[in-house]
């Protein structure tokens, strides 16, 4: 079900994940007219379940959606199937323009479009992602707990995923790819560990049966392994806030790009929030879910505080005789 795109609104969403979803919810509590525009294409649509989220734990993420649409709709929020393509400054507001050709004005935006995974580009891995080709241990690692788990080293942050996936399983090896060999501090550790590190370049995952079997290496060796894990490179959807001089930049983790906000949420675009991975590239589910709603308090409050400056200002204007 959608709704249909209205012609102006207090706060326009973009992004129907749970960002989106609960800073609707708060605004539409808060009596706003508030519309999210949802391109039906969330981050974490390949996998199974949330996890980590108190109350939901195990709930598939399209039933998690639906839910959050179903109560936005119960408070009059409106939620429309669609991709924002373009946003451009009008007056105090903005013109946001849809890719199919419908338009809409909104006075304020809360901007939570998440983020695009960028995947090294073996073959067999992004038909896995999500499934048991991972990344995060809080998001996936206690289902493949105690079992062979590769490291596809990808970034800098290669050695400190192993970490955390090596408190989940005793048989953890980290393949080097295309990255440098551990050294100094790094090797130390995974000695320590006993995780094994092995060179050269991994030219594809192998699958039986459905299920992940083993690393390929150039030189043909095959490494048996049950999962795979890999720090995609992350990007934040965002481009459709160019007209507005707003673009993403890199983050200083060095795992990609994002949009930059100060801690409500707040970009350096007056009128616009971010919320989610849009800005946070490590925000879980949770965490994203309450940066929405904290996002769009904020946003309410500079509606509140311009709807009183409007107030004041035409109480001291006298009335026409």
């Amino acid at each position: 079900m959608t709704d249909e795109l209205r012609n102006d609104c207090d706060v326009l969403v973009v992004g129907g994940g749970a960002a989106g979803l609960n800073g609707a919810l708060v605004l539409a509590r808060s009596r706003r007219s508030v519309v999210v525009v949802d391109a039906g294409a969330p981050r974490n649509a390949p996998a199974a379940a949330v996890h980590g989220l108190l109350g939901q734990e195990g709930t598939p993420p399209g039933e998690l959606l639906a839910r959050g649409r179903s109560e936005v709709r119960s408070y009059g929020g409106r939620v429309v199937d669609g991709e924002v393509a373009t946003v451009a400054r009008d007056g105090e507001g903005f013109t946001v323009g849809l890719a199919d050709g419908r338009t809409t004005r909104a006075r304020r935006l809360l901007v939570t479009a998440g983020l695009v995974d960028e995947l090294p580009d073996v073959p067999g891995l992004r038909e896995r992602w999500g499934r048991d080709v991972l990344h995060c241990p809080y998001c996936h690692g206690w289902e493949v707990r105690d079992r062979a788990i590769g490291v596809l080293a990808s970034g800098p942050m290669a050695v400190h995923q192993t970490l955390l996936f090596r408190q989940l399983s005793a048989d953890v090896t980290l393949f080097t790819h295309t990255q440098p060999h551990p050294d100094g501090e790094q090797a130390e550790q995974l000695a320590a560990l006993g995780v094994p590190v092995v060179t050269g370049e991994v030219v594809a995952v192998e699958v039986a049966g459905d299920r992940v079997t083993g690393l390929r290496l150039a030189d043909g060796t095959l490494v048996a392994r049950e999962a795979v894990t890999v720090q995609s490179r992350v990007v934040a959807r965002a481009g459709f806030l160019g007209g507005l001089g707003l673009y993403p930049v890199a983050h200083p983790s060095g795992l990609g790009e994002h949009l930059p906000a100060d801690a409500t949420g707040r970009t350096t675009v007056p009128g616009v929030w971010v919320a989610g991975n849009v800005t946070d590239l490590a925000a879980q589910v949770g965490a994203a879910a309450a940066a929405g709603a904290f996002a769009a308090a904020q946003v309410n409050l500079d509606l509140v505080l311009e709807d009183t400056r409007r107030a004041v200002a035409a109480a001291r204007t006298p009335l026409a005789s």
